[in-house]
């Protein structure tokens, strides 16, 4: 029985999923047109405060639009990201449809759908591997034209066919029209944010153009100590080297830099099995740890289009990340009475990954019986080297104040305890292919294979890494066209992901094998300004990733099979005239091998929704607001004694506010407010400690834009 039945059927989920090649101009005359698909700067009012997504090759590299692609498809449009001031990706995933946030350290996180973690993270396009499955840091969105999320196995452009999601990053590209902008934001905890974004074309023709972004965020935070600076830089050029020829050049900068992070979090239960109950401000950090992330990322591509419609595109890409850290982990369970029972776990770590990338590929158009089909066709490598070093402090074992005295005042130890860490290699080829086949006008079958070939070797905290995998990966869709306003679909997919998480003993888990299906109804209303659909799913999955616990200070793992069934509704775009909004519903439903209820840290039930409305009467006035709802979660435990135990989390809802006014075309002034109920929850029971969200606060900012 679905509870909060009113709350969750008063909203459907966003749907829209934007051009990913828009960017990829052909001609200076096309590249004006494609302006004008892509670039908010260049479109209309109406398009700049669009919820609503075009056409994208994300799920198959076949330009499909929402309707013709056979699985769940969203987008975090620009105007979105910029209404609600979503400046990192976990705020903005925290308003997708389906998507839990795990946000299981200030700076370590985990994205889950449908039951499980995702692990598929593209750069238009092009699949990024994560190789510890989490994101360290804070990745910014302002180098982002968009993001986009195609939720289920998505085995036939990432290879591993994951069903929880495909997060996709569209990168800003230059503009052949001059435009600017500027944005200064100020907020709680002394935030200071200066945003900047220029582009236009470098010649007089308009054949060589360029877009430069910068963007710098300093802050404070209401957990005690703890502060954060972010600068991020990203620069792109483009080169037409003939009518049909683009060449592409770009760099993006991303530095992190975190004061007394929480390594690991709160202790969220007492020895006797009672909730700790600890303020929200608590943080369990040391006021010399530090925690500093910087990530390089280099891509260059080539695409050209032929007379005949088919276009040839290469894309190289080389990423290079760097994390030095001084962390204070605290472990144990302490007395409810005296607060006693901590424990110091001091290191420093240092961590390098070096990744190359390249993707090639062709797609167009074929007849075949008279009627005219897509097809594509590629191939992609990638090489990811990893080596990090922990040095472990002295003094590992020492006993703790209770949190409630905790001020982060602990000697900073010497790090020659012991030193262990990683160096391994992994290697991954794939070749694929898709290809859409319009069998009549109504009825359109997607199918396509992907053949994956990974390979690694080295050695992890002195287990050997070394370990060869390889799988074809099914896909098959199929949609039919009720009428002009709606579709039916359905697809499958097999799963087949190897997998880098350790077992308690430092062996690689074996990969995650697996079946997943879903089938559901699309439509475009009121002129294509508004997509709305229904989806079902099922998913089979064995041998996942599931949390034991820490082993020396390191998360360890162990397999698990589940099934996963569920379903959620999605509308988005305009829904009346200046009323924007983008909303779901997700119910999932996750069983162990037992046909008990699994992953209780999952929520069953989730609303995301947002909406922003231009006032008829003063429209330079934007008004709207968001909510985040989900039901109530659980993690079962044990205690010392060894007794069981269960933290839970009751459910609750997030309600955000925003609103704008165009003093001119140029001036823009608004306000943002978080949290209006001031609600205190937990972040995340991903592990068996935690700690609690901000609490309500502000933000005001003042924009000019050319």
């Amino acid at each position: 029985m679905i509870k909060k039945t009113g709350l969750a059927t008063c909203v459907a989920s966003a749907l829209s999923l934007g051009l990913l090649q828009g960017a990829i101009a052909q001609e200076s005359s096309d590249a004006a047109v494609l302006d004008t698909l892509t670039v908010v700067g260049d479109t209309k009012e109406a398009e700049q405060d669009s919820y609503k997504a075009k056409s994208s090759s994300a799920a198959t590299k076949l330009d499909l639009t929402p309707r013709e692609t056979p699985q769940s498809i969203s987008t975090i449009t620009r105007a979105q990201l910029d209404d609600f001031k979503l400046t990192s990706v976990n705020d903005a995933l925290k308003n997708t449809t389906g998507i839990s946030v795990e946000e299981v350290e200030t700076d370590r996180t985990y994205f889950t759908a449908r039951g499980f973690d995702i692990t598929n993270f593209q750069y238009d396009g092009l699949g990024t591997p994560f190789v510890y499955g989490n994101l360290d840091g804070s990745i910014d969105t302002a180098p982002f034209e968009r993001i986009e999320i195609v939720r289920g196995a998505n085995g036939l452009m990432t290879g591993t066919g994951n069903p929880s999601a495909t997060v996709n990053f569209v990168r800003k590209r230059p503009t052949l029209e001059p435009q600017a902008r500027i944005d200064l934001t100020a907020g709680s905890w002394d935030l200071r944010r200066i945003d900047t974004d220029v582009s236009g074309a470098l010649t007089e023709s308009g054949n060589v153009r360029g877009r430069v972004v910068y963007a710098n965020e300093n802050k404070n935070s209401y957990l005690d100590r703890y502060s954060r600076e972010k600068n991020v830089f990203h620069g792109v050029l483009e080169f037409d080297l003939d009518d049909s020829t683009l060449f592409t050049l770009g760099h993006t900068l991303q530095k992190t830099d975190s004061n007394s992070p929480m390594w690991g979090a709160l202790p969220l239960y007492n020895t006797d099995g009672s909730p700790t109950h600890l303020s929200r401000s608590t943080s369990t950090s040391s006021d010399w740890a530090y925690w500093d992330n910087q990530e390089n990322r280099t891509f260059a591509e080539l695409s050209h289009r032929f007379d005949n419609g088919w276009e040839a595109k290469g894309v190289l890409t080389r990423v290079e990340k760097k994390s030095d850290s001084q962390l204070f982990y605290v472990y144990g369970t302490p007395d409810r009475d005296t607060g006693l029972g901590l424990f110091s776990y001091p290191s420093a770590y240092h961590e390098e990954t070096k990744q190359w990338l390249a993707d090639v590929y062709v797609s167009g158009p074929f007849a075949l019986g008279g009627r005219e089909h897509e097809l594509t066709l590629g191939a992609n490598w990638s090489k990811s080297e990893l080596e990090d070093v922990s040095r472990y402090g002295r003094g590992i074992g020492t006993a703790l104040p209770p949190l409630s005295d905790w001020s982060g005042d602990y000697p900073e130890p010497l790090y020659d305890a012991a030193i262990d860490g990683s160096s391994f290699e992994d290697k991954q080829k794939s070749v694929y292919s898709a290809a859409r086949f319009s069998l009549t006008d109504k009825l359109s079958l997607i199918v396509g294979a992907r053949a994956t070939k990974l390979d690694s070797e080295g050695l992890s905290y002195g287990v050997q890494k070394s370990r060869s995998d390889d799988d074809i990966t099914p896909y098959a869709g199929l949609v039919y066209d009720i009428n002009d306003l709606f579709s039916v679909y359905a697809s499958y997919t097999e799963i087949f992901d190897p997998q880098s998480r350790l077992d308690a003993s430092g062996n690689r888990l074996a990969p995650v094998e697996g079946t997943s299906y879903e089938t559901g109804v699309k439509g475009e209303l009121f002129d294509g300004r508004l997509n709305v659909s229904a989806a079902v799913f099922k998913t089979k999955q064995d041998n996942i990733a599931e949390s034991a616990g820490f082993v020396n200070g390191r998360q360890a793992y162990s397999g698990a099979n589940y099934l996963s069934e569920g379903y959620e509704f999605e509308v988005s775009g305009e829904v009346l005239p200046g009323l924007q909004a983008v909303a779901g519903y997700t119910y999932v439903d996750i069983q162990d091998e037992n046909h008990e209820h699994g992953k209780t840290y999952v929520p069953k039930h989730l609303v995301r929704a947002s909406a922003t409305y231009r006032v008829p009467s003063l429209e330079q006035l934007k008004v709207g607001a968001s909510v985040n709802w989900q039901d109530d979660i659980h993690r079962d435990v044990t205690l010392p004694s060894g007794a069981g135990a269960q933290i839970e989390q009751d459910d609750y809802a997030v309600v955000n506010l925003m609103a704008s006014y165009d003093i001119d075309p140029h001036w823009t002034v608004s306000a943002n407010l978080n949290n209006l109920t001031d609600e205190k929850y937990l972040t995340s029971l991903y592990w068996d400690q935690g700690y609690y969200a901000a609490p309500r606060n502000a933000s005001m900012s003042v924009s000019w834009k050319y």
